[in-house]
């Protein structure tokens, strides 16, 4: 039976992608020295807030997902960032994969606010491993099942996801709106002649008419 051990041992953007995508280097050891014919991995990606610090300016962007501080001792959790499947070709005793995670800069979805709050610091993120291991030996293949406990700690750095983010939507942000608040928009900017969609919300953030 094959014994398995993973890590995560770096997480970066990924270069040339046609959208946003993160690098998930992964290390997959096999300690009984058998061949792994081929791996078909499934892993979720969890984010566990709880793990870190968070400085006042933080605190106030993360109130809208975690609800008031004095709250966070309930309400900070693990939650949801992602699941891929990762095809590992064959090796024998340790081999590196990368597990490429496309990303959103969307406001509205979980990941995306909390990224977005952080201003330095690490995301402590917990990779968790199901699949299937194809080996090859004696009188042939032999099929194994990863086993269900086999995971992984990542704590990626806050600069990573603003290098990616930056590459992709330098010094912007996106947030989804109902088509009724556009078209309102778009006849307040028509009404004052104001020329940009920057431009329109300042002028209602400051008061305007």
């Amino acid at each position: 039976m094959a014994e398995l051990t993973f890590d995560c041992i770096d997480v970066r953007p990924l270069k040339y992608a046609a959208s946003p995508t993160l690098a998930f280097k992964l290390r997959i050891s096999e300690l009984t020295g058998q061949p792994v014919h081929a791996m078909v991995l499934r892993v979720q990606i969890r984010i566990e807030p709880q793990r870190r610090r968070y400085a006042d300016d933080e605190s106030e962007l993360l109130t809208h997902l975690f609800g008031d501080r004095s709250r966070w001792g309930e309400t900070l959790k693990p939650f949801q960032f992602t699941t891929i499947s990762v095809t590992v070709p064959g090796f024998t005793g340790a081999t590196e994969v990368d597990a490429e995670v496309p990303c959103t800069y969307d406001l509205e979805v979980a990941a995306g606010k909390y990224f977005h709050a952080l201003s330095d610091g690490v995301v402590p993120m917990v990779l968790l491993f199901s699949g299937t291991v194809f080996g090859k030996g004696g009188p042939g293949f032999w099929v194994e099942q990863v086993p269900w406990h086999t995971q992984a700690e990542c704590r990626m750095p806050v600069s990573v996801w603003d290098e990616l983010m930056s590459r992709y939507f330098p010094n912007v942000a996106w947030i989804k709106l109902p088509r009724e608040t556009v078209d309102a928009l778009l006849k307040y900017k028509a009404q004052h002649a104001i020329p940009t969609w920057e431009a329109a919300v300042e002028q209602l953030l400051a008061g305007g008419p």
